[in-house]
């Protein structure tokens, strides 16, 4: 049976590690003053390089040659994901008292960390903190923020990076080439932005493309954008240039097959490597990352890049559109310019798709409170606004924008506009109250520095 490339080019020694030379060279050089501490943590994204560090210093600090197919009496490996129990901490208690068998120090390696229950982490605290001297900790996590500060206290702590675009395609042509596979320079740059910063799905992705081919045959971008269901990367070019111009090339996209939270996504690689070059595109870029969170991807991608699309307003504050001289000008004078400035409404605005041609916001909020109580507490708060296929929602405070923000909650919202007969909205969420319509208290807003309106009525 063959060995998975990722397991066959796995690190042997820490000058071997790619892309880490900030954690290894600390570690080398403890490793050569033999300052050992008795535990360490290892956090990052996933498969950037922490397992396979964490057995090398274990074998570094034992002084013994690095054999991964090899099993060390005194290099114990616990997967917390599977073994995260306080019975399995105290039994874990019980035997770091027990010497080592035949090398220096007896080292724990704990995998995923994180997934420990409180009760197990408690448990571990104490011996974490004052562990016998034969004892060594090696913690490894991809989410260091479950972890208790009163752990995290107790370690010599290296964050790892995610693999650049650069270190990860040089590393795979050394394993294409020794592996004789026939591979392009942009294939492998695909391929390495498909990792995303990810060392292990990288090459896996290489093992796994390298099946396709035959022996004389070549892997270029073209075989794996068809083979992993990515948009030509002509057609992602031909996206970008169109925010300019039309939009039309997306919808014959979709029209084709092609899915809008992948879409998006390679969108927002090409558009990141464009930006030192183009920075008008950072707001595209902003608004492309809320796509994935939508419950329509495509009706969100299109929206996103026909709005990049829409000739740019200058919208000005009343404070901002006076002259620097008139700072002094009265309630009078402001409410005069705002009036002037006022943008006049058209009659080609366009209405909500709703079936009666109406949109009924008090039917959408008490749909949601007979049905999803925990989401009406807060949309019976939030004001809204309509304007052409955009439901403006204001939630108040950032707290409630979160809330309906939340991908548990943000479908339901199109599932209550749905179920009061309006369809193909999308959906903006802003933390603040809606600004004051009346033009007087607009200008006096301005001098306040914000304020919400609020309608009394008299008996």
């Amino acid at each position: 049976m063959s060995k998975a490339l990722y397991r066959k080019y796995r690190s042997k020694t820490l000058d071997e590690v790619v892309g880490q030379k900030h954690v290894t060279d600390i570690l080398s050089n403890a490793l050569k003053q033999n300052k050992i501490s008795h535990s360490y943590l290892l956090t990052g994204p996933r498969g950037v390089g922490k397992t396979s560090i964490a057995r090398i210093l274990a074998y570094e600090i034992n002084k013994l040659p690095y054999d991964e197919d090899a099993t060390n009496l005194d290099i114990i490996e616990i997967d917390a994901a599977s073994n995260n129990g306080v019975e399995d901490v105290r039994d874990l208690r019980e035997r770091v008292q027990t010497a080592p068998v035949s090398a220096a120090k007896k080292i724990y390696i704990i995998d995923e960390v994180h997934m420990l229950s409180k009760p197990a982490f408690n448990a571990l605290l104490k011996t974490l903190e004052e562990p016998p001297e034969h004892v060594v900790f090696i913690l490894a996590t991809t989410d260091v923020d479950k972890l208790p500060a009163t752990i995290i206290s107790r370690t010599q702590r290296f964050s790892f990076r995610p693999i650049s675009v650069p270190d990860a395609v040089k590393h795979l042509r050394y394993i294409a080439d020794t592996e004789k596979i026939k591979i392009t320079d942009d294939a492998l740059t695909l391929i390495a932005e498909q990792g995303d910063g990810s060392f292990r799905d990288s090459i896996s992705l290489l093992d796994q493309l390298s099946s396709l081919t035959g022996d004389n045959q070549e892997i270029t971008d073209e075989l794996i954008e068809a083979s992993i269901g990515l948009a030509p990367k002509k057609t992602i070019d031909k996206i970008i240039s169109a925010v300019n111009e039309h939009v039309k090339l997306l919808d014959d996209s979709f029209n084709n097959g092609m899915n809008g939270v992948v879409l998006s996504k390679q969108l927002t690689i090409r558009v990141r490597d464009l930006i030192v070059e183009q920075p008008q595109l950072l707001p595209l870029l902003d608004t492309l990352l809320d796509v994935t969170k939508s419950a329509q991807p495509n009706l969100k991608l299109l929206s996103v890049l026909g709005t990049a699309t829409a000739p740019k307003q200058s919208v000005k504050t009343v404070a901002l559109s006076a002259p620097v001289m008139e700072l002094t000008a009265t309630i009078a004078e402001l409410e005069k310019k705002a009036e002037v400035e006022k943008p006049k409404e058209t009659k080609a605005t366009k209405k909500p798709k709703a079936q009666n041609g109406k949109f009924d916001w008090n039917g959408v909020v008490k749909y949601i409170r007979e049905n999803h109580v925990a989401l009406h507490s807060v949309i019976s708060k939030c004001n809204y606004e309509i304007d052409g296929d955009q439901l403006t929602i204001y939630a108040g405070n950032k707290f409630y924008k979160k809330k309906l923000d939340d991908t548990k909650y943000s479908p339901l919202i199109y599932k209550a506009l749905e179920e009061n007969g309006v369809y193909g909205l999308t959906i903006h969420t802003v933390p603040t109250a809606p600004a004051p319509k009346d033009s007087q208290a607009a200008s006096v807003a301005v001098i306040m520095g914000g304020g919400e309106e609020v309608s009394l009525e008299t008996s």
